[in-house]
């Protein structure tokens, strides 16, 4: 297989892999429950567990980016496969926590436009952010280093930020119960 056909049949699977992934979300999020689900399991923990690992890939975020500046190539790619693998833990423990949860908890502070502005950038920008960490992890595996370079320059500040507003909105929600 050449390498363009081997890249389009990933960058497929990475879209399709993606668009999978939003729709179930989605679906948690905004569809039906069988009857006795909400509540069967206790997930009142999760958002806790969610918030230590967004800000576990945040800080695996920046560790990986000052590994890269001082030309670490090898522990850069194990810090990235890290805070890769930390993402993808916050996604199975979010699923869980909203198929299982029995109602989203809503904010009740005083800052309702900024919690608003914050909570739908995070969701939006969420929703690319696997896509884009996929292809940018799939580019510097291949040592396709010029197109990782140029596709990591936008991922990273999204990650990061996808990261650090998560942590935001649970301590607007819940406060600092850490």
């Amino acid at each position: 297989m050449k390498v363009i056909d081997k890249d389009r049949f990933w960058l497929k699977i990475i879209y399709i892999v993606s668009a999978l992934v939003g729709l179930v979300v989605a679906f948690l999020i905004l569809g039906p429950r069988p009857s006795g689900v909400e509540g069967a399991l206790d997930v009142s923990s999760l958002p806790k567990v969610n918030a230590i690992l967004n800000v576990a890939t945040a800080l695996l975020l920046l560790l990986g980016f000052a590994l890269i500046k001082n030309k670490k190539r090898e522990l850069h790619k194990k810090i990235m496969l890290s805070a890769f693998g930390t993402s993808t833990l916050f996604l199975v423990s979010y699923v869980i926590y909203h198929w299982f949860k029995s109602g989203p908890k809503i904010y009740t502070g005083e800052w309702s436009t900024i919690y608003f502005f914050i909570l739908i950038s995070h969701i939006v920008l969420a929703a690319g952010i696997l896509p884009l960490a996929m292809i940018t992890l799939y580019r510097g595996w291949n040592s396709q280093l010029s197109q990782h370079r140029r596709i990591a320059r936008i991922t990273l500040p999204l990650w990061l930020y996808v990261s650090a507003t998560g942590v935001i909105v649970y301590l607007m929600l819940y406060g600092f119960q850490l």
